[in-house]
């Protein structure tokens, strides 16, 4: 093994590594009764479950310990990883002659392994059938651990701090909506954002966050949530406009992700630059604040994340509920969603969703509504549910800062 100076990592504890597989199995023992091999590409839950990201598979057996067999780089699992059971490999050969057992059903990530690579792994496990475990691991780590919350706590503040304090001071008339997300991204960085947002849906790209002065804001885009963005080129519609400068009376807006160690927060906050915003658009943003607080008050353990949203969107009139969660036909048909290793976890503020809240899960609310000619107002913050409702970590400024 090549020879470490210093331990730059911190790493994730045996313990904790210990109790998030013994969770999986007894999940996966509840959902897939006679299951035998679960084979582990993605680096979310390679992360999630061995404390370390690299190019190998995590092989889990129902009646064998797991096995992580690391291609690249084998010194560094070693040296950042507290999983005990840890092997070198050039191939998935290797570790297919090293396996004893070699089902016919293989349980894979199938959201995340793409065809070529299942294709690959078949050619040494040759299995005929594959059922998805993505669901399974992601209830597991729906449910964060004190570790798993110190973490999301410390993402949090670095969010409260540069979205509540520092990113008025950043704004100036003629600025680019690129040069603010820059601003924004290098600030975040300072303070110990990990620089990286992940997603777990698929071909979701995202930089620094949703940015958009004024009408920028409802610009139509591909990812699911309910605002929207210009971005910098139709090849790379992400971070921001070069070219719309920021203009006396525009709502500034941002959406985006703080992550601390993997672990991520998702906040939105909005400002009022060089003079207010018309004052309908402000009472449609404090009734979004509000809705954010009576949802934030129901989350607590034991209520179903669509008794919620049922509960919620009764109470809006018809008007309200035109351009909310969107714009245009362009809504979205949830109030909140899971975060934490990814930005959209389960889980989700929605109808379909109605296994009931446990205690140390994480939710970001997001109440939002487009105003055509002004932009989309609302507010987002991230809760942890406790037994007393929703506690939120990334801050409670209400939004619409004024900076003039």
């Amino acid at each position: 093994m090549v020879p470490f100076l210093c331990c730059m990592h911190d790493h994730v504890p045996a313990r904790e590594l210990q109790d998030r597989m013994s969770r999986f199995l007894a999940r996966m023992d509840d959902d897939s009764q006679g299951w035998e091999m679960v084979a582990i590409f993605g680096k979310i839950n390679l992360y999630y479950f061995t404390g370390t990201i690299q190019d190998g598979v995590l092989l889990v057996g129902r009646d064998k310990d797991a096995v992580f067999w690391v291609r690249r780089s084998y010194d560094r699992a070693i040296e950042e990883s507290n999983f005990p059971d840890i092997r070198p490999m050039r191939s998935y050969r290797d570790a297919a002659l090293d396996t004893v057992s070699h089902p016919n059903r293989i349980y894979l990530e199938t959201e995340v392994v793409p065809l070529a690579l299942a294709e690959r792994f078949r050619k040494h496990f040759p299995f005929s059938e594959v059922s998805p475990m993505d669901l399974q691991a992601a209830r597991v780590r729906s449910i964060k651990s004190p570790y798993e919350l110190a973490l999301l706590e410390k993402a949090g503040e670095i969010h409260r701090i540069v979205l509540e304090e520092e990113a008025p001071k950043v704004l100036r008339q003629g600025m680019s909506e690129a040069e603010f997300g820059t601003a924004i991204y290098s600030l975040m960085v300072e303070r110990g954002h990990q620089g990286v947002v992940r997603f777990g849906r698929f071909n979701t790209e995202i930089e620094v966050g949703q940015i958009g002065f004024g009408e920028s804001s409802l610009y139509p885009t591909c990812f699911d949530g309910p605002g929207g963005c210009y971005g910098a080129y139709p090849g790379a519609p992400v971070l921001g406009s070069h070219t719309r400068k920021l203009r006396s009376g525009d709502l500034v807006f941002i959406d985006n992700s703080c992550g601390v160690e993997g672990y991520q927060t998702d906040k939105t906050m909005n400002y009022m630059f060089g003079r207010p915003v018309p004052e309908y658009a402000i009472e449609i943003h404090s009734r979004c604040v509000e809705l954010q607080d009576e949802i934030a008050s129901l989350l607590k353990p034991g209520v179903a994340p669509s008794t919620i949203y049922t509960t919620i969107m009764a109470g809006l009139d018809q008007e309200f509920l035109t351009n909310f969660m969107g714009f245009g036909e362009r809504t979205v048909q949830f109030l909140g969603h899971g975060v934490g290793l990814v930005v959209d976890e389960i889980p989700v503020i929605a109808m379909g969703f109605d296994e009931p809240l446990q205690e140390r899960m994480v939710i970001a609310v997001e109440p939002k509504k487009g105003i055509p000619g002004v932009g989309v107002v609302g507010t987002e913050n991230t809760y942890v549910v406790t037994p007393d409702g929703g506690r939120s970590i990334t801050g409670k400024c209400r939004g619409l800062i004024p900076v003039y």
